[in-house]
């Protein structure tokens, strides 16, 4: 895991390698104290405590495996995911970032509490995944939560 200083901000990052994969976590400079622990979990999740006015937030930023790629990278993602999210306290707050590598579509059945219906296109396997995790541990996907512009549906496109 290495840091960097920038400018007026902190930069907390970790990656293989190839330097693919990367993560990381940025903080302004006036609350980089505020940070008391950062966790690096596997190669592709990032962690970093901070207390704000005595409360405890937990940001995560992560990468996960992408569709096609073996099973057992997958599987390892999704237990280290676990192992970090069992580390926290139930009175932490925990803000998620990143890639996770899926498609939740816009049918919200049968995960209405975390799924506002503002998703795009068809559910893929990874998606009921990322689905099931956010319902496991009471998490909300904020992005599908508000309705948004058709052009502001789809970050990335491939083809």
């Amino acid at each position: 895991m290495k840091a960097k200083i920038l400018d007026d901000f902190k930069l907390w990052y970790l990656g293989d390698q190839s330097g693919r994969g990367r993560v990381g976590i940025v903080v302004d400079k006036d609350l980089k104290n505020n940070v008391v622990d950062v966790k690096r979990v596997g190669d592709k999740i990032i962690s970093l405590k901070m207390v704000l006015d005595k409360k405890v937030i937990n940001i995560i930023s992560v990468y996960a495996p992408q569709a096609g790629l073996d099973e057992s990278c997958k599987l390892q993602f999704c237990e280290h995911m676990d192992e970090l999210m069992h580390s926290f306290r139930l009175d932490e707050k925990i803000i998620m970032g990143g890639n996770l590598n899926g498609h939740i579509g816009k049918d919200r059945r049968s995960h209405v509490e975390v799924h506002r219906g503002y998703g795009v296109g068809e559910r893929n396997e990874e998606g009921t995944s990322i689905l099931d995790f956010a319902t496991a541990y009471d998490l909300s996907i904020v992005n599908i939560f508000f309705a948004k512009r058709e052009e502001h549906l789809i970050t990335y496109k491939s083809g």
